[in-house]
């Protein structure tokens, strides 16, 4: 049965795996109608047919979020499905070879970029422009950020960078919103249980600062599915601004 946010729209990005999947059905179990984005449309059709009976809609949109005409056409559609946004989840990300830095190619740095940074950019823009406009008004944006926002992993500069600007364009957001009941928040995760994370629980592990290999622990993609829904159950008055969760004994506090 659905949840007490019945008729709110969330869109979630990256929606065809992972993080973004498990977020997109909590969200569509609790009410919500979910616009799915992301870019294998196979894959989110796939999420789609993991709804649960009683929740909200789903609809399937393929988008490259590093694309401004794109991002346009996927709040076009939801809102045109859906009437609004409530809330947006900033997912889709990618990362990069772990090479030295001056051995990354810059077209590899502009990709991640363009898809981690410039691509929660142009979201945050469409979502917002919609929430100033809809009766009521307001919403909530959450970000995707990472522990590696916090503390770097080996050989990861690029997408270290841009999870330290995920947290600046976070607060930004959460400080021009004031006044027009839009609250922005960011969501750091370490080790969900996704297919993105196997090798580091299986094989060498993962690469540590000492330059040794560990096998680390890992959390079911259930817990960062529910305190995403958390923040986003809060009122428009209560913000959530940081929250980091993550595998207890995973290498972060006192991280290599």
């Amino acid at each position: 049965m659905a949840g007490s946010s019945a008729g709110k729209v969330a869109v979630v990005t990256g929606a065809g795996s992972g993080i973004g999947r498990a977020v997109a059905l909590a969200f569509q179990a609790d009410g919500y109608n979910v616009s799915l984005a992301g870019r294998r449309i196979a894959e989110l059709e796939a999420t789609k047919a993991l709804a649960v009976a009683g929740g909200g809609e789903m609809l399937a949109q393929a988008c490259d979020v590093a694309d401004a005409l794109q991002v346009k056409s996927l709040f076009k559609a939801t809102v045109q499905a859906f009437g609004r946004v409530d809330v947006l989840f900033n997912n889709a990300g990618i990362f990069a070879p772990p090479v030295p830095l001056e051995d990354l190619p810059v077209e590899t740095w502009r990709q991640v970029v363009d898809v981690n940074l410039t691509g929660v950019f142009l979201c945050c823009q469409e979502a917002i422009r919609i929430m100033k406009k809809q009766t009521p008004k307001g919403g909530r944006i959450i970000n995707n950020g990472s522990i590696s926002a916090h503390v770097p992993r080996p050989l990861s500069a690029s997408y270290t960078t841009t999870k330290h600007a995920i947290t600046g364009l976070t607060k930004s957001i959460a400080l021009d919103g004031r006044g027009h009941d839009i609250a922005c928040g960011q969501i750091d995760i370490g080790n969900a249980m996704t297919v993105m994370t196997e090798p580091m629980a299986r094989g060498h592990g993962a690469l540590q600062a000492d330059g040794t290999r560990k096998v680390e622990p890992r959390m079911d993609v259930s817990h960062v599915a529910s305190a995403v829904l958390y923040m986003a159950s809060l009122p428009l008055d209560t913000n959530v601004l940081s929250m980091t969760i993550k595998a207890t004994e995973m290498p972060f506090e006192g991280r290599g």
